[in-house]
């Protein structure tokens, strides 16, 4: 999971390097040659994507140096925590559902994931099979019951 978030985010950095090197400076020769810099749409446009992507480059450089720190051997053991996958139920609804703990940049909504960082995320670490827990989300309170745990470290081993 980590490894194919670190492939995503390294191909958008290359793609942006590409574009910062040989589209942008195209672009602004471009629209230097047509003059009157003061009211050139074209060449304030392509400054302002110049700085974007050297925004989003910093932050993607960065998600890297943290995806890289991740200490796998911290993920805990018996309790929910990063990769891990469980089934929850829905104390009010009685609904059950599978739930997979990932990082912000591999969430799947529809496919069940959540980040770790939610606040539903939050309140299910560290917890184990059998507890009760209630979140307070943006659309209401949620008590859910783990009812199967697969950490991460169990996933590797089957």
């Amino acid at each position: 999971m980590i490894e194919a978030v670190k492939q995503k985010l390294q191909a958008e950095v290359e793609q942006l390097n590409h574009e910062l090197s040989v589209v942008l400076p195209e672009a602004l020769k471009k629209a230097i040659a047509l003059g009157d810099l003061r009211e050139n749409g074209d060449y304030h446009a392509a400054l302002e994507r110049q700085r974007f992507i050297q925004a989003r480059l910093s932050h993607l450089r960065s998600r890297l140096i943290k995806l890289s720190q991740i200490d796998l051997s911290k993920i805990p053991q018996g309790k929910v925590g990063l990769g891990s996958r469980l089934v929850v139920q829905d104390m009010s609804t009685r609904e059950k559902e599978t739930l997979e703990l990932v990082i912000p940049e591999a969430m799947d909504f529809e496919g069940g994931q959540i980040s770790v960082a939610s606040p539903l995320g939050r309140a299910l670490l560290e917890q184990t099979v059998g507890v009760i827990v209630t979140v307070r989300l943006p659309d209401g309170v949620r008590t859910l019951k783990i009812l199967e745990l697969a950490t991460f470290h169990e996933q590797i081993q089957e």
